[in-house]
């Protein structure tokens, strides 16, 4: 038992956030009638919450430098969306390499604020609330104050697009997306309990069997009822292969690789990590130069969702990204944090949204609750570790 109330403890953050999101979803279902829950508005969440997901994964890394944010990404997003918007549309250019341009046009925009951050040390909150203020402007040189489109229809299928059902031809169920959960069932099933094994090979605390059980049971559970969800309602979104990637991918890096470690180091204690021969300014530099590449991702998957470049794209996109990292774990001052933690905290925020839309609650009763959330999630945070002292 004793184990068990380490395991918490030592979680308690992602676990009560991963509760709450589990009770806000149930509570939703019921009050709109179970229209929450329906596999078409299933998908929908995943569409409509893909951008703050994305933006999210990238804002953690900058937070577990330190507590670090990045408030220009709204306007990176809105800056990549005109670009490519203007290329694509207005000039006709080829939109794979519109979309190459674009992701370029990121990349440089992380180097530039990464520089300033990482080697000139100018704190980071200025530095890309200089830069919101830049990109957004030259949003609205590049766009003229106007609105471009209309985009070819095949642009649309970044963000709406779904994958061809290889295994079947019932328009009504897709067979592919069965499969995958199945596979993915697999996966998971098998490098768990290779992890269980490793842990009790090398001493470390592990669940009890019976829970153990419990818990794989559960995720499988849910794991096949949402690819269930997804096979009756077109299949597996596109936007949705290219977050699990991301999501597989950064969890990867934050967790088993040194460069994962040394995020972490320099946020626990940036004099200590550099005194134990880590490149800090590298490091921090890396982590901005990313946020500007997933702030150009998500640029083109906003604007393909849109099918515009529109001057007002990204509006407050910054603010749904920090507040999912905060919600969903990370620490206010670095070092603690993770990928997955953020996109439990960015769903948190989604499906308060859909939820709230659902039920015709207006837009600032939204903020507000919001807002709470936000500040109920710092508290708990800020209080747990007094507590730990």
């Amino acid at each position: 038992m004793e184990k068990i109330k380490g395991l918490f403890k030592n979680n308690l953050r992602q676990y009560a956030m991963l509760l709450a999101l589990v009770v806000i979803m149930a509570l939703f279902q019921f009050l709109t009638n179970g229209i929450l829950l329906k596999p078409q508005n299933v998908t929908n969440l995943i569409l409509q919450n893909s951008y703050v997901i994305i933006l999210a994964i990238g804002m953690v890394l900058c937070i577990l430098t330190g507590g670090n944010i990045d408030l220009s990404v709204g306007s990176v997003v809105a800056i990549v969306g005109a670009i490519t918007g203007t290329l694509i549309v207005t000039m006709k250019v080829n939109m794979v390499l519109a979309i190459v341009v674009g992701l370029l046009v990121g990349l440089v925009i992380g180097i530039w604020q990464g520089f300033w951050i990482a080697y000139v040390r100018i704190p980071a909150f200025i530095v890309t609330l200089a830069g919101m203020l830049l990109f957004r402007g030259l949003t609205l040189i590049v766009l003229q104050g106007k609105t471009i489109s209309p985009f070819p229809k095949s642009f649309l299928t970044i963000s709406g697009g779904f994958v061809k059902d290889f295994l079947g031809n019932n328009p009504k169920f897709n067979v592919t997306t069965i499969g995958v959960a199945v596979i993915i069932s697999l996966i998971y099933l098998v490098l768990e309990v290779k992890k269980r094994a490793s842990k009790k090979k090398y001493g470390f605390d592990v669940l009890p069997v019976p829970f153990f059980i419990v818990q794989i049971v559960v995720i499988l559970f849910v794991l096949n009822l949402f690819g269930y969800w997804l096979a009756t309602y077109k299949g597996i979104p596109i936007v949705l292969v290219i977050l699990a990637v991301l999501i597989i991918g950064y969890s990867f890096i934050t967790t088993k690789t040194t460069l994962g470690r040394h995020i972490y180091a320099i946020g626990g204690n940036e004099k200590a990590a550099k005194l134990s021969g880590v490149n800090t300014n590298k490091v921090l530099f890396l982590a901005y130069v990313n946020m500007g590449v997933l702030a150009a991702v998500t640029g083109i998957v906003f604007t393909s969702r849109l099918m515009a470049a529109t001057p007002t794209a990204g509006n407050n996109f910054e603010l749904d990204a920090i507040a999912a990292c905060f919600i969903g774990g990370a620490s206010a001052t670095g070092g603690v944090g993770t990928v997955v933690g953020a996109i439990i905290g960015a769903l948190v925020m989604g499906v308060l949204n859909n939820g709230m839309s659902i039920l015709g609650v207006g837009s600032d009763v939204q903020m507000a609750i919001k807002g709470c959330v936000l500040l109920a999630a710092v508290a708990f945070d800020i209080i747990s570790k007094n507590k730990a002292r």
